[in-house]
């Protein structure tokens, strides 16, 4: 009895974690560039003599790499990506990859996000523009162009998140393992005058979300029932000695 309530106190720990990533894709569902979070979930076997006991593993979290929908603005420093990669921006916490490609110039020629975080070029290096010299034009290969000329590159990376990473603002994500600037990749590309939705799917995350629940509340009854049955053996067998 004991080891099916260790059981099921795994598989409530593992649930708990899917909860919250679900209320949290939820609750972005409408974020523009945000990509939701997924948990992968493993079989953890035990030896315990006679038997072996299969416990449900936390679980590791990963970024679901679908892309949004995109949404079609006209304004000329809205952008999205084409393809898997990822816009570099600096944060009090460091460089952290966006696909929100909503930017502003500041009144010295930053190019910076809505939250105020510069965009960095390939190098790793602030975007600067100039604010009088003409339309911002960018080419689908995140070339900046001023009156013809090219004044800055859009700086687009790809990143493995399989080692963990951490939420940011912005829509924005730090991945452990550090992120490579993307070359010769044709599948690769910035769109001007468009940004990109969220690709969560609100109605399956509420689904799912509906599920997990019922599961938990299901564990949590069942852990209730086996504690009262252990409690009853415990009774009986004191009162027959």
């Amino acid at each position: 009895m004991q080891t099916g309530l260790y059981v099921a106190i795994s598989s409530q720990v593992a649930l708990e974690k899917r909860l919250n990533t679900l209320a949290d894709n939820v609750a972005n569902s409408s974020t523009v560039g945000f990509r939701a979070t997924e948990v992968k979930f493993n079989q953890v076997v035990a030896d315990t003599q006679p038997a072996k006991v299969a416990f449900v593993s936390e679980g590791q979290e990963f970024i679901n790499t679908n892309n949004g929908g995109l949404r079609q603005t006209n304004n000329s420093l809205d952008f999205a990506i084409k393809g898997d990669a990822w816009f570099q921006i600096e944060t009090p916490a460091g460089p952290a990859l966006t696909r929100d490609g909503r930017f502003t110039i500041t009144d010295n020629g930053d190019l910076v996000t809505i939250r105020g975080y510069p965009v960095l070029d390939p190098g790793g290096a602030p975007i600067q523009l100039g604010n009088v010299a003409g339309p911002v034009e960018v080419g689908a290969d995140g070339l900046i162009r001023q009156n013809g000329a090219q004044v800055a590159s859009f700086g687009l990376y790809e990143a493995d998140f399989t080692n963990g990473f951490i939420r940011h603002e912005n829509s924005a994500v730090i991945p452990v393992t550090q992120p490579e600037p993307v070359v010769d990749r044709f599948d690769v590309g910035v769109l001007q005058g468009f940004v990109e939705e969220s690709n969560v799917n609100a109605v399956q995350e509420m689904s799912q979300l509906i599920m997990v629940s019922r599961a938990f509340e299901n564990i949590t009854a069942l852990m209730r029932d086996s504690e009262g049955t252990l409690d009853e053996a415990i009774k009986t067998l004191g009162g027959n000695r």
